[in-house]
């Protein structure tokens, strides 16, 4: 249980994936400019990194290691998380048609979201078994969720405040999120 508990905490805070590993920057800057959407990509972001961790975990330790084919990692997984992915969509546009409008063009790209892939890949290379990697994945997406989600209100916040013109818009966004990162540097002592 210790040990869960050192792997959720490590992988939601003090190594999260977008501000200390810097993957899935896309959705992150380009989604979190209303917390109401945000939350909607973070919650499809968790139900797909938590799936696709088990579902990798499980065919890689039962079809890939026994068939000596470890090399195939990278395009199985690849497989796996475009078919979770169309799942969460085919969901969403007929059970949340305004989150679905909403998220637009980032929900497909989630296939691509670098943070996906290497929450799989990562399991592999820190040899986590089953359990361990579906809880390491959802402690990332966890982590992903909080980011996206202050992100958000924080964004929406500065739309209200009085900055200089050359700072708005994306550049006041990136100095955001670099802040964020130095903030989260801070949990690095924690483990």
């Amino acid at each position: 249980m210790k040990e869960l508990m050192l792997i959720i905490v490590g992988s939601a805070l003090v190594n999260n994936v977008v501000l200390s590993q810097f993957l899935g920057l896309c959705p992150f800057l380009g989604v979190s400019k209303k917390t109401e959407t945000a939350a909607g990509m973070g919650g499809a972001v968790i139900f797909v990194i938590t799936l696709s961790s088990f579902v990798t975990g499980v065919i890689y330790q039962f079809i890939l290691i026994p068939a000596h084919m470890e090399y195939l990692q990278t395009i199985v997984f690849i497989l796996v998380i475009a078919a979770l992915v169309q799942f969460v969509e085919m969901f969403l546009k007929k059970a949340m048609p305004s989150l679905y409008q909403a998220l637009g063009v980032y929900l497909p790209l989630i296939t691509t979201n670098c943070a996906v892939l290497g929450v799989a890949l990562i399991n592999v290379q820190k040899e986590y078994n089953i359990l361990q990697g579906t809880v390491n994945g959802f402690a990332t997406a966890v982590g992903f969720t909080l980011s996206i989600i202050v992100m958000a209100g924080i964004r929406e916040k500065i739309e209200y405040n009085d900055i200089p013109e050359a700072f708005r818009g994306f550049p006041i966004v990136l100095i955001t999120a670099g802040l964020m990162a130095i903030a989260f540097f801070g949990f690095s002592g924690l483990i």
